[in-house]
């Protein structure tokens, strides 16, 4: 047991507020809060780890490397509260696979796979909780594989868009703009070209704006089928329904 980060919020995260303050107390001893600059590796394809990871702010990209691509290929984003699981809870240490990369700067709690599963087990409303947020990661990587096997490069740039203001927001509809277009394309799969000529199409007619900090577009820029994920209030509830299903 290390000495409790004097950063590290009481509650952590709104999925443990509902555990008494003294097992939080005594959780949160176990947890480090790490700091990454923009396009830091958060943790590598090939590394050991024991922890999981859940973004406190910011936003990490996660990355699979390519045998033909240098930069990999971005699969999804973890934005604030959402967590980068280990694929088995039941074994204390794994190799996930793929790299994790800030996308903006990012504070990141490191969070040990044993001490989790010793919460889940003693209060299935956290375990409930865990398992819709991976249904929800489920859920997003398959509607973005659908979205770009199947939509035309415009309607997919702008859902994109879309999503990255619901994740790293500035302001009323916009992102933060030092997420690049080669990271857009990236999750895409798209070339820069494409992504940088659709976007000069889309700020040449009006949709979309840029300032020294963010890109902004009107409320009605993407499709109305976009989907926000839940909020952790609704946790119990969508489960219960994935399960009944």
């Amino acid at each position: 047991m290390h000495a409790p980060d004097p950063n590290i919020s009481m509650y952590l995260h709104p999925l443990i507020a509902s555990v008494p303050a003294a097992e939080r107390a005594e959780f949160i001893q176990f947890v480090e809060l790490r700091s990454y600059r923009r396009n830091a590796v958060v943790l590598g394809a090939d590394e050991w780890t024991d922890c999981i990871y859940c973004v406190a702010n910011g936003l990490v990209r996660v990355v699979l490397q390519g045998s033909t691509d240098s930069e990999g290929v971005t699969t999804d984003f973890i934005g604030q509260d959402r967590f980068f699981l280990s694929p088995n809870l039941q074994r204390d240490s794994y190799q996930p696979g793929a790299t994790l990369i800030a996308a903006l700067p990012s504070s990141v709690y490191l969070v040990p796979v044993s001490k989790l599963r010793s919460l889940c087990a003693k209060y299935p409303d956290v375990a409930m909780g865990l398992l819709e947020l991976a249904v929800t990661r489920i859920s997003t990587l398959r509607g973005q594989l659908r979205r770009i096997s199947a939509s035309p490069s415009e309607r997919l740039i702008r859902r994109i868009l879309h999503e990255l203001a619901q994740l790293a927001p500035v302001g009323a509809g916009g992102f933060d703009k030092r997420i690049t277009q080669s990271v857009i394309a990236s999750y895409s799969g798209l070339s820069r070209e494409q992504v940088n000529k659709t976007m000069r199409e889309l700020e040449n007619g009006g949709l979309v704006r840029r300032d020294k900090h963010s890109i902004h577009f009107p409320s009605h820029f993407a499709s109305t089928d976009f989907e926000e994920p839940p909020s952790i209030d609704e946790v119990p509830s969508k489960v219960d329904a994935h399960l009944a299903d």
